[in-house]
């Protein structure tokens, strides 16, 4: 869901969504709340964490590649980012000037920069935003995924329970 917004972060200029301060909020709740929903739907299976493994693994084999792809994608696009940042991060526009926070030890602080230089340090601050609640998620749908797996065992298993 957030993976590929993050990915469009290297394509040449901004994302339309980089002028809205409400958006990293947005992001972040959406995410807290999907991984807070489907790690309590895999909690109330009460299940031990071997079993849920062979869950998982009793998945389908295209959603298992589905969602390995995605997360080699989402870790791939973090390192990338990280490694690309400089220490120039929260980029701004104060009285018609583009200013960064410089993270440098010993020269901490507001800097002027370029435009092209903000684009950039813009950039990377979405590609971050919008990676790490990607993964977030990507873990939910496997806790999700998997919980589901482990219910549908247990509705094929009970019948056999009774008699």
């Amino acid at each position: 869901m957030f993976l590929s917004p993050a990915a469009l972060t290297w394509l040449p200029g901004t994302l339309p969504l980089a002028d809205a301060g409400w958006w990293p909020v947005a992001i972040f709740a959406t995410a807290f709340l999907t991984c807070v929903s489907a790690l309590a739907r895999l909690a109330l299976t009460r299940a031990a964490k071997d079993v849920v493994w062979l869950a998982f693994r009793c998945l389908p084999g295209k959603v298992q590649m589905t969602l390995g792809a995605l997360a080699v994608g989402g870790v791939a696009l973090l390192v990338f980012s990280t490694q690309q940042e400089t220490s120039l991060q929260s980029a701004e526009m104060k009285d018609g000037r583009y200013v960064a926070l410089d993270t440098t030890p010993h020269a901490r602080g507001l800097v002027e920069i370029s435009r092209r230089r903000y684009e950039d340090v813009l950039e990377g601050d979405q590609r971050t935003m919008l990676a790490v609640p990607g993964l977030l998620c990507l873990g939910a749908a496997c806790a999700a995924l998997t919980a589901g797996e482990l219910r549908r065992a247990d509705r094929a298993a009970a019948p056999a329970d009774v008699m």
